[in-house]
């Protein structure tokens, strides 16, 4: 398959650029931290006690303290759901790259991961030259506190000692927990452990209180290098100097050390108070539980989620954080608005498909099992609903839907959800926005999967036919599992029936067919279901077409 250059500068560019900006800004700060302590020459007697593990472990360092800044920035979601919906603020290229702020965390994530193995065996190597190295000439520039001091016991004796073991250890836990095995299988464990970064930025701060590297303050009085009274006999071994050079390089004054000022708070302080700031605005917005005001169980084990708060808003495509102290009072878990509130109904909903722990305790507690034990038929009750809390909504790729002037929107089975609030949407009657021709793919397992959103295709369908618009609205329904298969016999459904096909899209042909009727045109392919419908569609979307369309792929992705 031909790569074409424009579909790829489309699709790829942007992001490929921020990358090597954020490379070149990493490899630039380790060179650099990397020569001024090799060739300073206030870092002279110190270069010659510890070596290259002196430059590595502060090139590392400086590494570590920009990403450890950088890390934060693409977790505040308020703000980047701010700068989204500004749109004179940001074009749309720019709204695209927003959407790959979890992709940049987790690149940050992983360059401190592998920065911090290099600072730690820098500074293994540092502690042992630190103790065979002690230096008699210049006691305050030692660590240890006697030749040959035990490595391990100078580690948990000082301050960065003690501070870099337990950084090891919280970044550890984080970085294991954050697997996709881990995470798949037991989501709280990623999500506790990921919260210790709380502490692991108090402790960085303290990290580098201990000072355990002095650079030299008076280098006039004491050119590195310079003969003084007390300097060992066997450094000068093989020099042989004149007398009037020897009196030159005579040192006027004692070398004086200090301790770097710590430098890491100047680099985390700033974005960890802004996302401290971003997550107290979250939780003074979230603090009143909403109303719940309907629940209804659809096929395939889904739940249909309808509720009430004052003051929301919403657009399409957009999601919010689900928090229910009666399963857990820290678990927050994403799920996308299927409806939004307009101005005849302030009710907003959400489906959620029961697949794990906390859904099926949520689902339970909405939906409690009646009891059998009752000896009389009891009277009609109130239900009683958990208390529930919201945060958001979040931006997301799917509001870019109305941006295009043509939009694919392909969805795999629950991956319906935020595209059905741009239906809702439509069958609302918003105006105002770009979109002319919407192309919808949805991909299913079994028919029933088709049920919870056919009353709104098909009422979709029937308003764009009273308004005599029956080519804006392209439908496609696939039902892989052709075991037991039965059609859709409702009479209400007959539109569905008619678009209903068995077995899996053909994606290049489908592809060929949307560029042919729309050539020369940006067209927007939103995407959410499996990895493998994602990467089918990414790679065509990066294609060659002889009708001179280029696909702009839109991935669904919880930051």
């Amino acid at each position: 398959m031909v790569v074409s250059v424009r579909s790829w500068v489309a699709n790829e560019g942007g992001k490929h650029l921020v990358l090597m900006l954020w490379l070149g800004a990493n490899t630039w700060l380790f060179l650099k931290t990397f020569l001024l302590y090799s060739t300073g020459q206030q870092y002279h007697y110190l270069y010659k006690m510890l070596g290259l593990g002196l430059c590595i472990s502060r090139a590392s360092a400086s590494v570590l303290n920009l990403n450890c800044s950088l890390v934060l920035l693409p977790m505040c979601r308020s703000l980047l759901t701010f700068v989204r919906g500004t749109h004179m603020v940001s074009s749309r290229e720019t709204r695209r790259l927003l959407d790959k702020s979890k992709t940049f965390h987790v690149a940050c994530g992983v360059s401190i991961c592998i920065f911090s193995v290099v600072h730690v065996s820098a500074h293994l190597a540092n502690v042992v030259n630190f103790s065979v190295s002690y230096s008699e000439d210049f006691p305050a520039l030692n660590l240890a506190r006697y030749r040959g001091e035990d490595p391990k016991l100078i580690i948990l004796t000082t301050i960065p000692g003690v501070t870099g073991v337990l950084l090891v250890l919280i970044l550890f836990l984080m970085f294991t927990s954050s697997s996709y095995c881990v995470r798949l299988s037991n989501y709280e464990i990623f999500w506790y452990t990921h919260n210790l970064f709380i502490v692991f930025y108090i402790i960085l701060m303290v990290h580098m209180v201990g000072g355990a590297l002095k650079y030299q303050t008076n280098l006039e009085g004491h050119p590195p290098g310079c003969l003084g009274a007390n300097q060992s006999s066997t450094e000068q071994q093989g020099e042989e100097l004149e007398a009037g050079e020897d009196e030159e390089r005579r040192c006027g004054e004692e070398a004086h050390f200090q301790p770097h000022y710590p430098q890491t708070w100047l680099w985390v302080s700033g974005p960890l108070c802004l996302y401290c700031a971003e997550r107290f605005y979250r939780y003074i917005r979230s603090s009143d539980p909403v109303t719940i005001v309907t629940v209804i169980r659809h096929p395939c084990d889904v739940i249909e989620l309808r509720m009430l708060k004052k003051h929301f808003k919403a657009r399409p495509g957009q999601y919010i954080v689900l928090n229910c102290p009666g399963v857990s009072s820290f678990e927050n878990h994403p799920f996308t608005l299927t409806t939004c509130p307009t101005e005849n109904k302030e009710t907003f909903g959400v489906h959620l498909r029961v697949v794990g722990d906390w859904t099926e305790r949520f689902t339970q507690l909405l939906l409690p099992e009646p009891r059998i034990d009752l000896e009389i038929l009891p009277m009609v009750q109130q239900r009683r609903y958990p208390k529930l809390y919201v945060d958001g909504p979040f931006g997301s790729p799917s509001e870019e839907v109305f941006n295009y002037d043509v939009s694919v929107c392909v969805a795999g089975g629950i991956g319906v959800t935020p595209f059905a609030c741009v239906l809702h949407a439509l069958l609302d009657g918003w105006t105002g926005f770009r979109l002319q021709r919407l192309y919808f793919v949805w991909v299913c397992r079994e028919l029933k999967s088709f049920y919870w959103f056919a009353e709104l295709l098909c009422a979709l369908h029937h308003k764009l036919w009273q308004e005599n618009r029956p080519d804006y609205f392209n439908l496609k329904l696939y039902v892989s599992q052709t075991d037991n298969l039965q059609s859709m016999s409702e009479e209400k459904y007959r539109p569905l029936t008619s678009r209903l096909l068995v077995g899996r899209p053909r994606w290049n042909l489908l592809f060929d067919e949307i560029g042919k009727t729309n050539k020369h045109k940006r067209v927007g392919v939103f995407c959410c279901g499996p990895k493998g419908i994602s990467k089918t569609l990414h790679r065509l979307c990066n294609s060659a077409r002889s009708s001179g369309t280029t696909f702009e792929f839109n991935k669904e992705s919880f930051s």
